[in-house]
């Protein structure tokens, strides 16, 4: 039997631990040849086992993401090696502090910007032209109810979190008499280890698995999926779209 995602080729960020591990295997398990991206080598090396295991395959890219450059020769090999990227999972994050405003450093703030914000920028700019050769280009980026709550004591990461929303549905618009499709994912509490240090007393057995978050993601990176510049909120099972405020 035809895997959904047979020949597609599917670039996931952040794809050495948590929410990108748990993406990048499903979608490996879908039929999608994975490119995965991390800084860990340990861990990518770590997913290529496991994808290898199902009869999967994987490339593996060692890939510090505030490293412009090195996004730039990335979209180069994928053109090169395969003219064409079906699939982008904008995962890798990072928390930054937890203090208020007050008390951060501009080099920590801007530190969260460049991860968050800066890399996904320059993933678009790269990797646009790429799905654009694809018969049905997919484009998922993580995002965070910290976006629109504006938490208090994690405002770099609310701030970047809101800033890739609007970068990522500025670009639906801008695509969207494309065959190409862009939306955001928010996944919620997960368990994950990100969770666990913004909330070190809570029993991680009470919040769902980075792999039963996978299996939401999987269905908006297939080629039947339609919709673009719209909202998956994980714990409601919603697609939501973006409205101003009230």
């Amino acid at each position: 039997m035809t895997k959904p995602l047979a020949d597609r080729i599917a670039l996931v960020t952040g794809a050495s631990r948590g929410i990108g591990f748990a993406t990048a295997l499903a979608l490996a398990e879908a039929g999608a040849h994975i490119v995965a991206t991390a800084r860990t080598q340990g861990g990518l090396e770590e997913l290529d086992d496991e994808i290898r295991k199902d009869g999967g395959s994987a490339t593996l890219v060692p890939l510090n993401l505030t490293d412009s450059d090195g996004i730039a020769r990335l979209g180069a090999g994928l053109h090169e090696r395969y003219g064409k990227l079906d699939i982008l999972v904008g995962n890798a994050g990072v928390l930054g502090p937890s203090s208020p405003i007050g008390h951060i450093e501009l080099k920590t703030f801007n530190d969260v910007m460049a991860v968050n914000v800066s890399a996904n920028f320059q993933l678009i700019r790269c990797m646009e032209p790429l799905l654009k050769q694809s018969d049905a280009g997919r484009a998922v980026f993580i995002t965070s109810g910290a976006a629109n709550k504006a938490t208090a004591y994690v405002s770099p990461y609310a701030a970047s979190k809101a800033a890739l929303e609007t970068l990522a549905r500025a670009w639906a618009q801008e695509t969207a008499n494309t065959k190409l499709r862009v939306n955001l994912f928010n996944p919620g509490p997960v368990r994950t280890r990100m969770r666990a240090t913004l909330m070190p007393g809570e029993d991680p057995a009470t919040l769902d698995t980075p792999e039963q978050v996978a299996e939401f993601i999987v269905p908006m990176c297939a080629p039947d999926w339609t919709e673009t510049g719209k909202f998956y909120d994980y714990k409601t099972r919603s697609l939501m779209s973006f409205r101003a405020p009230a």
